[in-house]
């Protein structure tokens, strides 16, 4: 199994590993230490905070089960922070689907379930911040209009109607993915290949992070006129909808 690519030195990205389990933070720590980044730990909720204002991560591997405050509430105050939301990959106990797609909802980009791989970790730590500090395609318009939407690729920012929206990693690749392919229908299985980059995995963060984005995009998320779903095939973007009501 191929390992992540460590990061170039001078270029180290700081990454915090909130986990009370003292075996497992260690086990992750080292993986990552050794892939080329500079880790930093917190074993509770409140300690994660302060250290994220302190440190300023560029990514953080967040146990939903936490003492003093949970996964999820660390999760929420983190995207309630000022500034460019920080890369979250969240690591939840196997079987726990209720508890990974709350984690989703509440803004982790990916996460990885308990018992896992500290090579898989790594893997998917190197893929978010892949996909976060992505630079352009040389083919890649400078900005990508629909209607009231413009997606800037290069500086990683979306606008409807000249407000910014808030989009964590994943929400930002999905929504330029789909500008990028108007009119087409995709399944949840074709979405996950080509957003997240994985041959397999569970569908149910395609659902999560297309509400998420429905709600971000669209003018009612219970009646989505953008992001429309086409039943039993998957999910295709009305370009000419946004353009006709904008």
């Amino acid at each position: 199994m191929s390992t992540a690519t460590p990061v170039p030195p001078g270029q180290e990205r700081r990454v915090l590993v909130v986990e009370d389990d003292p075996t497992v933070a260690e086990v992750v720590t080292g993986y990552l230490d050794r892939a080329g980044y500079r880790t930093v730990h917190a074993a509770d909720g409140p300690a994660a905070l302060d250290l994220a204002r302190r440190v300023g991560p560029h990514l953080v591997v967040l146990d939903l089960m936490l003492p003093g405050l949970d996964g999820l509430e660390v999760c929420r105050r983190l995207r309630a922070q000022d500034g460019p939301p920080v890369p979250v990959v969240m690591l939840t106990a196997r079987g726990d689907e209720a508890d990974r797609i709350l984690g989703l909802e509440t803004g982790a980009d990916d996460y990885v379930t308990k018992p896992f791989s500290p090579r898989e970790l790594v893997l998917r730590v190197t893929s978010v911040l892949r996909r976060a500090e992505a630079a352009p395609q040389p083919v890649t318009p400078t900005l990508l209009r629909a209607g009231a939407l413009s997606v800037d690729p290069t500086a990683r920012r979306a606008e409807r109607a000249g407000r910014e929206l808030s989009l964590t990693v994943r929400e930002f690749d999905l929504l330029l993915f789909f500008l990028r392919h108007p009119g087409q229908v995709f399944s949840r299985e074709e979405l996950l290949r080509q957003v997240w980059g994985w041959e397999f995995g569970d569908t149910s963060t395609v659902t999560v992070h297309v509400r998420r984005l429905r709600e971000k995009v669209e003018d009612d998320p219970a009646v989505p006129r953008l992001i429309s779903t086409v039943w039993s095939a998957g999910y295709r973007f009305d370009q000419a909808h946004e353009e006709a009501t904008s």
